[in-house]
């Protein structure tokens, strides 16, 4: 057994190593094999083998190569561009312009894609060329961009809902479904958020768009058919029992691929982009779960968890209590860190507490996406702020950290929204499944 002040070094030891630039995978592997040899035995280590096997062979894991292809075969087949300049229609004339459309657009590409990076960096590369055009503020043009493309790690279907899913042995379905209505919320909220910042200072929200006629307003829907369709087989099969996620992400690819056929977009030269882009991500992340699983491993081994738990009903701190005290240090956290490491690093640890405090695991999982998706646009290490300013290829990126400021609030209401009313995680997935 260790103790609490043995687990906190360690865990203090992984995570600064992580902010030393060590890769996330050997950061999370040498505290693990370092605990292993303090407190058991070198022999020990021989058993991430095993632990590497067991992981490479689970069957739902598999759905996260093919969802990142699904991703990107839908950037590089035309999709996201169609799909872009068909929402810069529907949603041009409402207070603060195509800014909304940045916002409909990442929600869009963020259900077929599973990806805020993915969100970020396509978005940017659509959208920026639009409003170099017209005068609008280029801060919250930024800031609309970098915290639309949050949303790709929580509206289904999400990798990194997958990870979770994988990691705690919570339904990936639930999770899904969980994910949806905080989605919508949070779309609805930044756009809420443009409205209002345009409406009072109008000079913010640049040349407003002319008036389109009813039938360019229809004929640009059929721009939105594409992913809406994708969408819509995906998660369909999942709920109707018809396929598990892995298999509906198979069905996802090969629309996708029927997609590009239809674009005349299907090349050699184009499969071997997205395949190899789709190699490099999914080593990256697979990686990174083999050495969380060992991690995982090992502090159960060690008996971490239930040192852990005894500590925190010592201190018999409430379910709010605790939920804030989870808010501050993932805040903390996600300044430094990058938002996968941070959520694979912190769940071997904190999910036992959790479940003890009897907090429902699907919720947890929806809060914990909320919380990285602030560290992806908190500086200075937000991921999706150097995407977008990457994007921009001028200026600084002191722009986009001014830009982001009033998304971060609104993400912050929607942490507050779920803890004060954890029905809107909880009603869909239970009403489906």
């Amino acid at each position: 057994m260790i103790d609490i002040s043995g687990a906190l070094i360690g865990f203090a030891i992984m995570l600064g190593l992580m902010m030393l630039g060590v890769h996330v995978a050997v950061a999370i592997f040498l505290a693990s094999a370092l605990g292993t040899m303090v407190y058991l035995s070198p022999a020990m280590l021989s058993t991430f083998g095993t632990q590497l096997w067991a992981v490479m062979n689970d069957f739902l894991l598999t759905a996260i190569p093919l969802f990142i292809l699904l991703g990107e075969l839908l950037l590089r087949c035309g999709v996201t561009q169609r799909m872009y300049t068909g929402l810069s229609v529907l949603l041009g004339r409402l207070p603060g312009g195509l800014l909304h459309t940045n916002i409909g657009a990442s929600g869009l590409f963020a259900a077929v894609s599973g990806s805020s990076v993915a969100t970020a960096a396509t978005i940017a590369t659509v959208a920026l060329p639009e409003f170099r055009e017209r005068r609008f503020n280029e801060r919250l043009v930024l800031g609309s961009i970098a915290a639309g493309a949050t949303l790709g790690i929580l509206i289904p279907p999400s990798v990194n809902l997958i990870i979770y899913g994988a990691l705690t042995g919570t339904s990936v379905g639930r999770l899904f479904a969980a994910g949806l209505v905080p989605g919508l919320l949070l779309v609805t909220l930044f756009m809420l958020a443009i409205a209002i910042i345009c409406t009072l200072f109008p000079s913010l929200a640049g040349t407003i768009q002319a008036k389109s006629s009813l039938k360019i307003k229809l004929t640009s829907l059929k721009h939105l058919i594409p992913p809406l369709l994708v969408f819509g087989v995906v998660m369909g099969s999942i709920y109707l029992g018809w396929a598990t996620p892995t298999e509906a992400a198979a069905l996802g690819v090969l629309m996708a691929l029927g997609l590009a056929v239809w674009n005349r977009a299907l090349s050699i030269t184009m499969l071997h982009e997205a395949f190899l882009s789709t190699v490099r991500t999914t080593a990256m992340i697979l990686l990174i779960i083999v050495a969380a699983f060992f991690l995982k491993f090992v502090v159960g081994v060690l008996g971490v968890p239930q040192a852990l738990t005894s500590f925190v009903a010592s201190m018999e701190l409430s379910v709010l209590g605790f939920l804030l005290v989870l808010v501050v240090f993932y805040l903390i956290l996600g300044c430094f860190i990058e938002t996968l490491s941070m959520m694979v690093g912190t769940i071997p640890i904190v999910f036992p507490i959790v479940v003890f405090m009897g907090i429902d695991p699907v919720w947890f999982g929806i809060f914990l996406v909320l919380m990285m998706e602030l560290a992806l646009i908190t500086p200075p290490i937000g991921m999706n702020l150097f995407v977008v300013q990457g994007g921009r290829r001028s200026g600084s990126i002191i722009d986009v950290y001014w830009g982001i400021t009033p998304f971060v609030v609104v993400l912050l209401l929607a942490v507050a929204l779920i803890i004060a009313f954890p029905s809107i995680v909880t009603w869909l997935p239970y009403l489906l499944l």
